[in-house]
């Protein structure tokens, strides 16, 4: 399954790559949206409610997870590019050890730390029970959660985006039948949202674990690369920590701006929750753009091709700011039709509507600093990108949202324009990085 990423025309290797990559994500979202669909064809606004704040707390699990396994990502991609496939095994296997300590830890910790949780997002009253249900059977998922995120980590590092393109394709199904079936037809409401998607994770890594077995990985795998080596984990999490709490931060902003809706009442709750699940369609190119030049160039400058590196760093961007710029036009005069696929309450949609029509021009801006991110990774400067936002989430995302929140009570329109704001100070000082290393280039390649 591995694939050589470093030869050939770097344009139609973008496009090999990057579209089971976007697949994937389409997926990814579909897979995740399900529940709120459901939920809101179903249930009232306090179960819409109860799903939408949960499943954001399980969306930041689960980005700080696969920011994490993005180190595994970087490193794997580095040796397959160098062809030491020794190394490349041994990374692999301390992936495997590392992640799944990890999430017994992390699953032992939240699940006693559910109602707690609840409390600091200020969820309303009517979804309190709704929202901890929904949690407790989430936590309980987090190691098939994690499972799934290193296995197709691993095939990135290794230029297989398809395989995780099918893994994901099989939760996505899965979640959805079983959705209707605890939603629908058993009237579990936010717990048979949550029971779907833990089961459909399980159905995942079980049919990936499946397809390593039979099929293999094209990298031979022993017992011995499985014990922990203090140096290969060292390199893992040298990437993928700056990256998981970058990421980490951005879902804090995120929780903090819905703890300011909740604050509101219950339709603001709902609408900033309906949201956030049609940005996570609208980023799909921008994230899958930044997984593709991180896996690409990963490759390249393993094998000592940097230029060739630069290169596909130009084309990813190309093609995000042209999707940004048309998906944010496009959501100018669909916005509410958009938020009325989650909800028939009308004061939701409207409240959804202006939230959404602001926060849409952050496609075109993040898509800058998440192309330019991912090429930090891919040379080991992820504590690039956890600067950058944390400078953004401090100066921009939070206290506008709050001033807007507090300042603006009769409209989310002010409220959207936090995000794109932070993305502005992100991309001037990624630039300033980039100009930097241009300045530095031979320099910096020996080191790297």
């Amino acid at each position: 399954m591995e694939r050589d990423l470093t030869t050939g025309s770097v344009f139609k290797t973008v496009i090999y790559f990057s579209l089971p990559y976007l697949l994937s994500y389409f997926l990814q979202t579909l897979y995740g949206m399900a529940d709120l669909f459901i939920v809101g064809q179903f249930g009232g606004v306090s179960s819409t409610t109860a799903v939408s704040i949960g499943s954001q707390i399980m969306h930041m699990l689960t980005v700080m997870i696969v920011g994490l396994a993005m180190g595994a990502t970087v490193m794997i991609g580095r040796c397959i590019g160098a062809k030491d496939y020794k190394k490349a095994a041994e990374t692999i296997g301390n992936t495997a050890t590392m992640f799944m300590g990890i999430a017994i830890i992390l699953m032992i910790i939240l699940l006693a730390a559910v109602r707690p949780i609840v409390s600091v997002m200020s969820t309303p009253a009517e979804a309190v029970e709704g929202t901890i249900r929904y949690l407790t059977i989430c936590f309980i998922g987090i190691p098939f959660i994690t499972a799934y995120n290193i296995i197709s980590a691993i095939f990135r590092g290794i230029g297989d985006s398809k395989s995780p393109m099918y893994f994901i394709a099989v939760a996505c199904a899965a979640n959805i039948g079983l959705d209707y079936l605890f939603i629908g037809v058993m009237g579990l409401d936010a717990a048979g949202a949550a029971l779907g998607t833990t089961i459909a994770q399980a159905v995942s890594v079980i049919v990936s674990l499946t397809v390593i077995i039979k099929k293999g990985t094209g990298i031979k795998l022993r017992r011995f690369d499985l014990r922990p080596k203090r140096h290969t984990m060292k390199n893992i999490l040298k990437v993928g920590v700056p990256v998981a709490l970058q990421d980490g931060f951005i879902q804090i902003s995120f929780i903090a701006i819905t703890i300011f809706a909740n604050q509101r009442g219950l339709n603001d709750a709902a609408a900033v929750g309906i949201v956030e699940k049609i940005i996570g369609i609208l980023f799909m190119v921008p994230s899958s753009m930044l997984s593709t030049i991180s896996a690409l160039a990963s490759q390249n400058i393993g094998a000592g091709k940097h230029d060739r590196a630069r290169l596909t760093l130009r084309y990813v961007l190309y093609m995000t700011v042209g999707y940004g710029l048309a998906a944010a036009t496009i959501v100018q005069f669909l916005s509410v039709p958009f938020v009325g696929l989650f909800t028939n309450d009308g004061a939701v949609q409207i409240l959804g509507g202006q939230y959404l029509r602001s926060y849409a021009w952050d496609c075109v801006f993040a898509g800058v600093h998440f192309c330019l991110s991912g090429y930090f990774y891919a040379y080991g400067l992820s504590i690039v990108s956890f600067i950058h936002n944390s400078i953004s989430i401090v100066c921009a995302r939070i206290p506008l949202s709050y001033y807007a929140a507090t300042h603006f009570p009769d409209t989310l329109f002010p409220m959207g324009c936090a995000a794109p704001a932070g993305s502005i100070i992100s991309i001037i000082i990624c630039v300033g990085v980039l100009i930097w290393m241009n300045k530095h280039t031979e320099k910096y390649m020996e080191r790297t």
